[in-house]
């Protein structure tokens, strides 16, 4: 029976850790649909016109009643224990498009806070802990969110504050885990786990959508804060820091890591100064800022904003919302496995210089899905056409594994984390922007004029991060990669010096041994 590799059961762990982390970022996306009120006034008024015509002996007021209690009967744990307390709470949640955005948009506005820490916790601590703990003290908060929200949306607004806080540690400390398991040919395909968030997403947009449906939008929390505790349970006990500390990896997989990542990743003290100057006088790194920023815009655009889009624009009930919400991060999942292979195989054969893979990467999952994006602006007003063009802008935006992602390993491995943390905190600066910027430009004005600007300002920013990084990038090892601080030096070159004594003692003993040969 042939053992399971080690690495491979770290690809799904890191999977199904990554669709944890943005199962925490997506949910408040699809149930704030149906929480707030205001957007289904007119669908509520047209629902009572309609039976006032029919009904002649009830009354407007009573069947505004009606389907009022019919809205809200649906049993609320968080409800009957604020009752039981006796705190007054909203049923209802009457807020307009600017505090949607603002509860939308918080979970953002501190995540890039700990971008850099998480990977420099990481390097210190080790991914195992830090990716760990950031995704399940997420979910954990996930339980308290339907209270937060039926007491006031402003600390419904700081619990999310706190999620995004401490949820922005997972990324770039994964980037560290990726540096020391992975061997460069490998990583495009093994990145592709990174993008377990788009199979969340696609999974779990229609799942909510069904437990709205059947159940109550609290209901998602729950399944939220649970199903991250199982992840974590099995997170600690199967994943480990490095192939040296794993107690089950076979000796011929070690080897093989050991031996592939020899080049690339140069041993430095444990006391080594990061190189903070280089880092951020490194144009690579600041290419694969700008690609990160323009891809992350079209990613949060199209991720928060579609259940919305769909719900209001196209008048879809909950449950094909979800559905067709999720359906493009499915795509981009299989894309992103494709496109990968494909990728190592231009690699391992040489077909394609490594800079150039990643500008051909990057071009795809930037520039194409600009223009896709650039298509829904101006013919997403048919149903059928919104669907394909947002299905086809996020499935190119798979890409993104074997381009900047990618990258930010090739050019450190050995600061991978660090690197990925200040593509982070740069980065995520769209998560709240695009709400904000949403919010300001459908304020009491749900229209596809309004909506076609959203999608051209998303365009932009696409096509144009990703020109300047097919101009400018280079994914070549960095020369501070291998920085050291002076104790380091000093280390390396005793060790030069003795390896050159030993030589010369060799080199001396077989002197001898031939001079005796020749006598004899």
């Amino acid at each position: 029976m042939t053992k399971v590799q080690a690495r491979t059961v770290l690809w799904y762990l890191v999977f199904m850790g990554f669709a944890v982390n943005y199962m925490i970022r997506i949910n408040l996306n699809i149930t704030i649909v149906e929480m707030v009120t205001t957007k289904r006034a007119a669908t509520a008024v047209l629902k009572i016109t309609r039976a006032a015509n029919e009904n002649n002996g009830t009354t407007t007021n009573q069947l505004i009643t009606h389907y009022t209690a019919e809205q809200y009967s649906k049993f609320s744990f968080e409800k009957h224990l604020l009752n039981l307390v006796n705190i007054p709470y909203e049923d209802g949640f009457h807020w307009d498009e600017y505090q949607q955005g603002l509860v939308l948009g918080a979970f953002f506005w501190a995540h890039w806070i700990t971008q850099i820490p998480g990977g420099i916790l990481a390097k210190k601590f080790g991914t195992k802990v830090v990716f760990g703990l950031a995704n399940v003290v997420g979910c954990w908060l996930c339980f308290l969110i339907p209270i937060a929200a039926y007491l006031d949306y402003r600390i419904l607004i700081w619990l999310r504050l706190a999620q995004g806080l401490i949820t922005g540690l997972a990324w770039p400390a994964m980037h560290v885990l990726t540096a020391k398991w992975i061997p460069p040919n490998e990583r495009s395909k093994f990145v592709t786990a990174y993008l377990g968030s788009s199979v969340g997403i696609a999974l779990f947009y229609p799942l909510f959508g069904y437990v709205m449906h059947w159940a109550s939008w609290e209901w998602v929390y729950h399944i939220c804060g649970v199903l991250g505790t199982f992840w974590w349970l099995a997170w600690m006990f199967l994943v480990f820091d490095s192939p040296t500390q794993h107690p089950r990896i076979s000796e011929q997989e070690l080897h093989y890591i050991e031996k592939s990542l020899v080049a690339s990743q140069q041993t430095t003290g444990s006391s080594s100064l990061t190189p903070w100057k280089s880092i951020f006088m490194s144009r690579p790194v600041w290419m694969n800022v700008i690609a990160q920023w323009g891809g992350i815009w079209g990613l949060f655009t199209l991720m928060t904003q579609a259940p919305t889009y769909f719900r209001v624009i196209h008048n879809w009930n909950i449950t094909a919302t979800g559905i067709l919400s999720g359906l493009p991060h499915l795509m981009r999942m299989l894309f992103a496995l494709v496109f990968s292979m494909f990728a190592d195989y231009l690699l391992k054969t040489e077909r394609m210089s490594r800079t150039n893979l990643r500008k051909l990467a990057t071009a795809v999952c930037c520039i194409v899905k600009g223009l896709m994006v650039l298509a829904l602006a101006y013919f997403g007003h048919n149903a059928t056409a919104a669907v394909v063009l947002l299905t086809l802008a996020t499935m190119f935006h798979g890409a993104v594994s074997s381009g900047p992602l990618a990258s930010i390993v090739d050019i450190a491995p050995n600061y991978a984390g660090i690197v990925l943390g200040i593509s982070g905190t740069i980065g995520v600066l769209p998560g709240f922007i695009s709400p904000y910027v949403v919010g300001v430009l459908t304020l009491g004005n749900q229209t596809f004029e309004s909506w076609k600007n959203v999608f051209l300002i998303c365009s932009a920013m696409l096509i144009g991060s990703g020109m300047l990084y097919v101009c400018f990038t280079d994914s070549t090892l960095q020369s501070w990669n291998g920085h050291s601080t002076s104790s380091d030096d000093k280390e390396s070159q005793k060790l030069t010096d003795h390896r050159d004594e030993d030589l010369k003692n060799i080199e001396i003993n077989l002197s001898e041994t031939v001079e005796q040969l020749s006598r004899g």
